[in-house]
């Protein structure tokens, strides 16, 4: 029999927040039906998650081997690198703004269109680098909305650490965290030269002392680059999406 594939829906919706038209791409697992409700993740650096890290692909093989749930993925690609960097980091001129788009404007667009679990606890933020560090940041602001993060390489500095360190309410959380043994000199979108492992060594440690329902950190051998996270998303949706055993 033909191995069954999941649908990929492109459309665009209009944010208010951002004054701007906002791209989406929308995996449905195959055999979606309305009849059911699904777990959501919604994907930054969308495009590149699709496509560099295949993860519409590798979500049908995983689903298909019974090694996790069917689940919605909702991928938003990014304009440019500039308009990335201004949306995603803490000090964007739109950092905000997309953080109230991700959770006043996107997820009920979702749950309208969609039969998405309406738990916080069954949606996950995924991203890499600064898009790991949105979806770090906008859970632990808004932890009843959102309660899962697959972080691969985040950019993390110190008001982050901090951020992290403060949080009181993580107990529900799961987070899956990786970076490179390689990312000791990192180029930035501004062109600065940056060692990402250090702080993300520091931010484990301070995660690790939370109490959470699941934390999952662990030092790739490779570098900043699709060619070291591609490989590692198969184990990230094992992590965040395993099936119960009840």
């Amino acid at each position: 029999m033909p191995k069954l594939k999941g649908k990929i829906e492109e459309l665009t919706i209009t944010s208010k927040a951002l004054e701007r038209e906002m791209p989406l791409l929308i995996y449905l697992p195959p055999n979606y039906s309305d009849l059911y409700t699904y777990p959501l993740a919604i994907v930054q650096d969308g495009r590149d998650y699709f496509q560099l890290g295949r993860l519409p692909k590798v979500a049908d093989q995983l689903i298909e081997a019974g090694d996790i749930e069917d689940l919605i993925m909702v991928g938003i690609p990014y304009e440019n690198p500039e308009v990335r960097w201004e949306m995603y980091h803490p000090d964007g001129k739109w950092h905000q703004e997309y953080v109230t788009f991700l959770v006043y404007e996107l997820l009920p667009f979702i749950k309208e269109h969609y039969a998405v679990c309406d738990l916080a606890g069954n949606r996950t933020l995924i991203g890499d680098s600064l898009g790991g560090t949105v979806s770090l940041l906008t859970a632990i602001h808004y932890p009843n909305t959102f309660s899962n993060v697959i972080m691969q390489s985040p950019y993390v500095d110190e008001r982050i650490v901090k951020t992290a360190e403060v949080s009181a309410n993580l107990s529900a959380f799961s987070i899956y965290h990786v970076i490179g043994k390689k990312e000791t000199e990192v180029k930035t979108t501004h062109g600065k030269i940056q060692n990402f492992l250090e702080p993300n060594r520091e931010l484990k440690d301070i995660l690790s002392s939370k109490t959470m329902a699941d934390y999952f950190y662990h030092e790739l051998e490779g570098d900043h680059t699709w060619k070291s996270w591609q490989p590692d998303v198969f184990r990230s949706l094992q992590e965040m999406f395993k099936k119960s055993n009840y």
